[in-house]
């Protein structure tokens, strides 16, 4: 990848607000690959103290989107069509780990998949396995504020 394709993905992530409110942050940027790493903060915990399926969902759907979004021209970027989840495992832990990769691309789709992990320390624990389809779009010029 050359330095705009980085920048890009960079620009793009910065632009998420969402990922800001979770306090996510892109961990690894690689052709076709993207990892991702967001704490399990009090307020992104479900009521067993677990992280909430929420957080380990928005991680994973951004990890893949942006694997999906390294493989596209500059004046590309990618929605998502669908996305599936299967929470695998409770997460607990001090972070969420989220590893964003592409299963197959076509001319108007493409399928994407992102595997979750929840680090307590230095343990490793898959909490959620995603699938989906990313569709690109044109990419715009501003960014809703």
């Amino acid at each position: 990848m050359d330095q705009a394709e980085l920048n890009r993905i960079q620009r793009s992530f910065e632009a998420q607000s969402m990922m800001h409110t979770l306090g996510a942050e892109l961990a690894s940027i690689a052709p076709a690959a993207i990892t991702i790493k967001a704490p399990i903060l009090p307020g992104s915990r479900q009521q067993q103290g677990f992280a909430h399926a929420g957080l380990t969902f928005a991680i994973g759907d951004s990890a893949a989107g942006y694997a999906a979004l390294t493989t596209l021209p500059l004046d590309r970027e990618v929605v998502t069509a669908e996305m599936k989840i299967n929470l695998l495992a409770p997460a607990l832990g001090d972070h969420l780990i989220a590893k964003g990769r592409i299963i197959k691309t076509g001319r108007q789709l493409i399928v994407v998949a992102a595997d979750v992990y929840a680090m307590n320390g230095a343990q490793e624990r898959h909490v959620a396995a995603l699938q989906g389809t990313m569709v690109p779009v044109p990419a715009t010029s501003k960014h809703p504020a």
